[in-house]
């Protein structure tokens, strides 16, 4: 991945970047952000930044925002990163979210846009800033469990490290159910 230029994903809208390291014998210098980087990618501003560390052995996700695109940046570690397209998302039972499985590096930024759902697994030590383009306030927070059969995603974990949210996620069945204002499914 060239340096610098944002380059595309399989999921349409969401883009890669590697980050320019300035250095001399003091260290390094690098941007992690720039306005002019992202204009192009949302119509909405980014308002808000955020760290996250995360443990080794630690699985975040899959969440997804209905009026939020977020912008990801390594900042150390590595972490491996899952992403479904929940745009298209219909009742039909053959529908399947398009999915995306990678690894991002220190160095590394991705923008993820409104209704991708994103989800990382930590295998080391992982410092993550992220930028929103909304303020938190909690009611654009929404999630499904990390090992839906439905998303099929390939961890490569089995028995990751969740937090009790993520835990409690609904199926992803009932995620599109719900969005589409459809009656709740059964169950899979």
């Amino acid at each position: 991945m060239a340096a610098d230029e944002w380059v595309p994903t399989a999921i349409e809208g969401v883009v890669r970047r590697r980050l320019m390291a300035h250095g001399d014998d003091r260290g390094t210098f690098k941007e992690l952000w720039r306005a002019g980087w992202t204009e192009a990618l949302s119509s909405a501003p980014f308002v808000q930044a955020n760290l996250s560390r995360t443990k080794p052995g630690v699985l975040r996700g899959m969440h997804f925002h209905l009026r939020q695109s977020d912008l990801w940046v390594v900042v150390e570690g590595s972490a491996v990163v899952a992403l479904a397209d929940l745009r298209g998302a219909t009742a039909d039972p053959g529908w399947r979210p398009l999915v995306e499985l990678f690894d991002l590096v220190a160095g590394e930024a991705l923008f993820i846009p409104a209704r991708v759902a994103h989800g990382f697994y930590s295998p080391a030590d992982l410092s993550l800033v992220y930028l929103v383009t909304r303020e938190f306030d909690g009611t654009d927070e929404h999630g499904f469990a990390s090992h839906d059969p439905l998303a099929a995603i390939p961890w490569p974990v089995t028995n990751p490290i969740l937090s009790a949210r993520d835990r409690a996620n609904p199926p992803l069945t009932d995620i599109v159910a719900t969005l589409l204002g459809q009656p709740q499914s059964s169950g899979t």
